[in-house]
């Protein structure tokens, strides 16, 4: 996503791996252009509310918990309707992440999250927003919601970038523990044996990220 009239854009994760976590502001009132990379992205609305706009799709309203995917190389226009800014997270795909290539589809795509059916894996559910299958043949984009408490170490077999929106808690990798909290960012790499920790007493909402895509499921039980 390359910079453009009234908005900023903040790196704010780079996985060196080809995942590169941004940060997008735009102000109420202003708007902001840019294209997606080779690789495609993905997106999420934080805060605000604002239009979407492309060649293929004008004027399409965007507001927080929308999604969208933007395939490779999609020209796209973001305008902040106010009365505050509207903030996106974005996360850059790498090129050579299998089935990056266009799959036809007519500009950005969006979907609502609130409309996606709720998976349940234990305590713990998410809605997927972004899959193969669904919309994105590179990767899969969800969110995730944790209860109090504590799971077992497991690992993924994905590459996978998370942003915290709600809650606080504790990600435990290893024999190192890092707090988190709204706006906290984090990567873990294929095969990173890791738990998710819930210490407070309202739900950890978070937001994932991984390539190639799959389900938010599919773990591995940490080595004992």
């Amino acid at each position: 996503m390359t910079a453009g009239t009234g908005g900023t854009v903040r790196t704010v994760l780079d996985t060196g791996g080809g995942l590169v976590r941004r940060q997008v502001e735009v102000p109420a009132g202003a708007h902001h252009t840019g294209a997606a990379g080779p690789g495609g992205e993905l997106c999420f609305v934080v805060e605000g509310a604002g239009q979407l706009s492309s060649v293929a799709a004008p004027g399409r309203p965007v507001r927080p918990d929308t999604g969208v995917w933007l395939p490779p190389g999609t020209s796209y226009s973001l305008a902040a309707a106010g009365p505050g800014p509207l903030r996106l997270d974005s996360v850059l795909l790498p090129a050579s992440a299998p089935g990056a290539e266009p799959d036809g589809a007519a500009g950005p795509l969006l979907a609502d999250l609130a409309e996606q059916p709720a998976e349940i894996t234990g305590d713990r559910q998410f809605r997927v927003l972004f899959a193969p299958g669904q919309g994105c043949p590179a990767a899969t984009q969800f969110v995730g919601e944790i209860p109090p408490g504590r799971a077992p170490f497991h690992s993924h077999t994905y590459d996978e970038v998370v942003l915290v929106l709600a809650g606080e808690g504790v990600l435990h990798v290893g024999d190192e523990d890092r707090p988190l909290a709204p706006g906290s960012c984090l990567h873990l790499a294929p095969g990173t044996p890791h738990c998710l920790e819930n210490t407070g007493q309202a739900t950890l909402r978070v937001l994932g990220v991984f390539h190639p895509g799959g389900s938010p499921a599919a773990k591995k039980p940490a080595s004992s």
